[in-house]
């Protein structure tokens, strides 16, 4: 038991959402939520994703009760000073999941570090056990001279 939760406490911290909105969008009761997401990694960075919310009523007469869609959209800013520093270059990492199912699928954000043309990459995607899904969408944020760890300009 100890050897399972140090093997926890070893995973990376994932980011933890704040929902600041949700916009109804039909008489059914469907919804889209916005949550601002702050890299943990990084800091100076907050990620603002959208996605859909299915209602009962929605769910009920679609008959599929367990599942939202893997639709959503991200737009990622600089908040402040950004410490690039511990990052490896093109290396994807987690920054946040949320289950968007009972069991099998999560909406993810990943980011890569393209320390080459000195910016940051957003990802979004829906993760799903049986298949993928080509649903994403992407964000990105220009690194600055200033910046710690950021390589100089070429």
């Amino acid at each position: 038991m100890r050897m399972i939760f140090a093997a926890l406490l070893m995973l990376p911290a994932l980011a933890r959402a704040e929902e600041i909105a949700q916009i109804g969008v039909d008489w059914m009761g469907n919804d889209i939520v916005i949550e601002a997401i702050a890299d943990p990694e990084v800091g100076g960075v907050t990620c603002h994703l959208a996605y859909f919310e299915r209602s009962v009523l929605d769910r009920l007469s679609q008959g599929n009760w367990f599942e939202d869609p893997s639709n959503s959209a991200i737009q990622c800013s600089r908040t402040g000073p950004v410490d690039v520093g511990a990052l490896r270059p093109g290396q994807p990492a987690d920054v946040f999941s949320e289950g968007r199912s009972l069991l099998f699928k999560s909406l993810r954000v990943k980011r890569i570090y393209d320390a080459e043309n000195r910016v940051l990459v957003y990802l979004a995607h829906a993760s799903e056990l049986g298949e993928g899904s080509a649903k994403m969408s992407m964000s990105t944020v220009p690194l600055l001279a200033e910046d710690k760890g950021a390589r100089p300009a070429r």
